[in-house]
């Protein structure tokens, strides 16, 4: 891996710690869950930090030991008995402002560009347009912390954000080295096989698009009652 200025790393980490703070404050303090996000980013923390996610050619590809336990795990939450319990402690003014770390997490991406780490299409030079939504957040957690935010417009500000989020995944699986590649071939997604970047696919963004669809489903509830 090219050698980063330390402070990438260390925002990077900084980052990753505020997500799964916020998200802890978010869901009603459960500790259950935030050992269990603090668990799961320690095992693949250290994967990656021993060259596990490096061997891009075996078969089946190691990668899939992070995107299928994270879909697992977003299909589980959303079976109605967990759906309701995070429902039930889902704190919207809390869970909007965690979509601001969105905004150190592109800057993160475009020096991994930089240091030819990741394509351009990952970078809001390219692509991502998640920036929107990270410069937003602190306005729109703002104006719902008081009040001043209509639910219908909250609702529309997460399908975005929703939209954003999965359209750069998807393109940063597909841009990774792995056998259905179909973009970046000169300047390949390399970056998430490094420790500690691997959080990003691991931890951040299933946190991020958990978010969006508890707050989604929560917000269409609760206009429905009204």
């Amino acid at each position: 891996m090219n050698i980063l200025p330390s402070w990438v790393t260390l925002l990077f980490v900084v980052t990753v710690l505020l997500t799964i703070i916020l998200f802890y404050y978010s869901n009603g303090k459960q500790e259950k869950l935030a050992y269990y996000l603090v668990a799961w980013s320690i095992i693949h923390s250290l994967l990656a930090y021993f060259g596990f996610y490096q061997d891009v050619a075996a078969i089946p590809p190691r990668f899939g030991l992070v995107i299928v336990p994270v879909l697992i795990a977003l299909i589980y939450s959303f079976t109605p008995r967990k759906r309701e319990y995070f429902y039930e402690r889902r704190s919207t003014q809390v869970s909007t402002f965690l979509h601001a770390v969105r905004v150190p997490i592109e800057i993160i991406l475009l020096m991994l560009y930089r240091h030819e780490m990741i394509p351009e299409l990952m970078t809001f030079e390219g692509r991502n347009f998640d920036i929107i939504i990270g410069l937003s957040a602190p306005l729109i957690g703002l104006l719902n912390f008081y009040r001043k935010l209509s639910k219908k417009v909250l609702l529309v500000w997460n399908f975005l954000g929703l939209f954003f989020v999965t359209f750069i995944l998807v393109n940063g699986i597909l841009s990774a080295e792995l056998p259905f590649q179909q973009f970046g071939f000169d300047q390949p997604n390399r970056a998430v096989i490094f420790f500690p970047f691997i959080l990003l696919p691991a931890t951040i963004v299933p946190i991020v698009i958990h978010t969006h669809l508890i707050d989604i489903g929560k917000l269409i509830r609760d206009i429905r009652k009204e």
